[in-house]
């Protein structure tokens, strides 16, 4: 974790070495200790790395997607990873001590949570449900709890509370800006990490990491059209992105 005081991000930066290689993300470091740059890759990936496959264009408008929504949670008061795009695929951003815990909401029923409890896809869930996930792709990202997290060291229950408050932050503020385009967001996940001793929203937020479904339809417009091979995963995105004011 960065140790020195923190300041505003530097006007030019170099890329350096390659950091880490994600599903669809590569991260590198730049001439500043506190900053690194992320490229969104074209690569999209499903059921923990098994398929991938690459879609033209799909890590620029995910950069252009993510920036757009880092910047409305910053105005909202959400403070953010996000620093400045730097071209159309890359970012930079602050670096983060990641902590290991996926925070993920859900508005209505999807995915495991229809498999685990047997309920109907897109059932209103009022209020919406929090739950916390280990994040391990060799494990399944497997469901966890505060007291779990708190008792492997990987986060502290102060720092739990905080990433809760914000998670559900996120959803008010975003539920909104979705709904104006019609849009329903179904459920999503957020990653967060530590900048000089502040809880800060780190990774991303783009299709690849929520489910957002059309509101009148409930046409799927995000990464399961992937998962489930409904193809028109760019032009869905791109939809998306157009509908809430990103294009």
């Amino acid at each position: 974790m960065p140790t020195s005081t923190p300041q505003s991000a530097p006007t030019n930066v170099e890329k350096k070495d390659l950091l880490y290689k994600g599903k669809a993300k590569s991260v590198y470091t730049t001439d500043h200790d506190d900053y690194l740059i992320l490229h969104f890759r074209n690569d999209t990936s499903a059921f923990n790395g098994e398929r991938v496959e690459q879609l033209e264009r799909k890590g620029e408008v995910n950069n252009r997607f993510n920036a757009f929504i880092m910047q409305k949670l910053a105005e909202a008061g959400v403070e953010t990873h996000f620093e400045r795009q730097l071209s159309s695929d890359e970012v930079l951003v602050k670096r983060l001590e990641m902590i290991p815990v996926e925070c993920v909401v859900r508005n209505y029923s999807a995915g495991s949570l229809v498999r685990r409890l047997g309920l109907e896809e897109g059932q209103a869930l009022n209020p919406p449900t929090y739950e916390l996930f280990f994040k391990d792709d060799a494990l399944g990202d497997p469901m966890v709890n505060e007291s779990l997290s708190v008792s492997l060291g990987w986060a502290t229950p102060e720092q739990l509370e905080q990433m809760k408050a914000l998670t559900f932050k996120v959803n008010d503020v975003l539920s909104g800006l979705f709904e104006a385009g019609d849009l329903m967001l179904v459920d999503f996940k957020l990653e967060f990490g530590v900048f000089h001793d502040r809880i800060v929203l780190g990774d991303e937020f783009s299709p690849d990491g929520c489910r957002i479904w059309d509101k009148a339809t409930k046409k799927k417009l995000d990464k399961d059209r992937f998962r489930q091979s409904f193809g028109d995963v760019y032009e869905s995105y791109e939809e998306v992105a157009e509908r809430i004011g990103v294009l």
